[in-house]
């Protein structure tokens, strides 16, 4: 069943997960997929959290712990979530140390409501990189304007980094260049820059989403011609751009002092849209050195029906252009669906946070000791 897969970490791709669990974790089901299905690192983000300690599975006694403890619930939640990341990046590695760094890794993402706060956003980054304490872990960082000059400022500090929530090719040139610039702080710091690792990850399947959403609205035939090209053309266009900045004079500097490129990596890579098949953002992204992250449900339908025929993005640049193209002559402005997006993305993970922050005290509640 594996094969797809196989033939995909063939062709440069790494295949990431996205998702965790503790008991995903305990089960030894993590480890098997490692073993089994070519997973070579994980993602998380506050919805994940959201959804596996609202479940509740394997969380009880650390939660008793921690209500004997009567520790406030934003540092329950950190405990919690920073467990789960460090045993995750246990298990990854041996994948860590095959690959000299470049996979084995597990995110965790800063509280998505620091997302419009530079200063806070860089502390809680340097908080979670000493929590976790394992060299294979990424921090979350949002691309958000704020973002960007934290960016450079933990990659300077030798921290890796994934940055999170990129739907624009500007903004994710702007990426490219904070991490740049993060490199050359750590370099001028006497770091050892080889160290370094991180990962832009540049979401697909909204794109779509949003962009059919209002061509749907549109009704016409000539509109549903566009439908379902927007998200792939988008993320094309990024690997080119990719190309671009890690093959220029400045990165060849870097490149001297054993830097490590930014790899792109592509998110929401699950299908929305039944119509659609549901190995679309794996099967039409590969390319080489690029991370795919993909819910279970998009592995298993790869492991089964994925169809790897080699590179699908070298070649594609133009058609890409002239796809998103026909989307800006419907009227639908790429720039407000790309901001709406990435304000979308932030307010989604804050909610998602609420309500962890919401579930875990009243859990810790429930597990209270009675006094006396």
């Amino acid at each position: 069943m594996t094969d797809a897969l196989k033939r995909l970490s063939e062709e440069g791709v790494a295949i990431w997960l996205d998702d965790l669990s503790r008991k995903r974790i305990t089960s030894g089901n993590l480890a098997e997929l490692i073993d089994q299905q070519h997973v070579v690192g994980v993602t998380t983000n506050p919805s994940i959290f959201q959804k596996a300690i609202s479940g509740g599975d394997g969380y009880e006694q650390q939660l008793a712990d921690l209500a004997a403890r009567k520790v406030t619930v934003e540092e329950a939640v950190r405990m919690i979530t920073t467990a789960d990341v460090r045993d995750a990046a246990d298990i990854l590695r041996p994948v860590f140390d095959a690959t000299g760094g470049k996979d084995g890794r597990v995110s965790i993402e800063v509280d998505p409501r620091l997302a419009h706060n530079t200063t806070a956003t860089v502390a809680e980054a340097k908080q979670l990189a000493w929590l976790v304490d394992r060299p294979n872990t990424l921090i979350k960082i949002p691309a958000t304007k704020a973002g960007l000059p934290a960016i450079t400022e933990v990659i300077g500090k030798g921290i890796s980094v994934n940055v999170t929530l990129i739907f624009s090719l500007e903004r994710y040139r702007a990426v490219m260049d904070a991490y740049l610039a993060g490199l050359e702080k750590a370099k001028a710091a006497g770091l050892d820059i080889s160290l370094i690792h991180s990962v832009a990850s540049f979401f697909v399947s909204r794109v779509d989403t949003e962009i059919d959403k209002r061509i749907d609205a549109l009704g016409t035939e000539n509109a549903k011609a566009a439908r379902g090209k927007a998200g792939l053309a988008n993320a094309r266009l990024a690997y080119e751009a990719y190309e671009e900045v890690f093959s220029s004079d400045r990165w060849a500097a870097l490149d001297k002092a054993n830097a490590n490129k930014q790899r792109p990596l592509w998110a929401s890579t699950g299908v929305k849209d039944k119509a659609y098949k549901d190995t679309l953002y794996v099967d039409d992204l590969v390319a080489p050195n690029t991370v795919n992250t993909m819910p279970e449900a998009t592995l298993e339908a790869t492991a089964d029906h994925g169809k790897i025929t080699g590179n699908t993005v070298a070649g594609t640049y133009e058609q890409s252009r002239a796809e998103l193209d026909a989307v800006e002559k419907l009227g639908i402005s790429y720039d407000e669906v790309v901001q709406l997006l990435e304000d979308e993305g932030v307010d989604k993970f804050e909610a998602s946070w609420n309500d962890l922050l919401k579930s875990t005290e009243a859990e810790l509640k429930r597990l209270a000791p009675s006094e006396g």
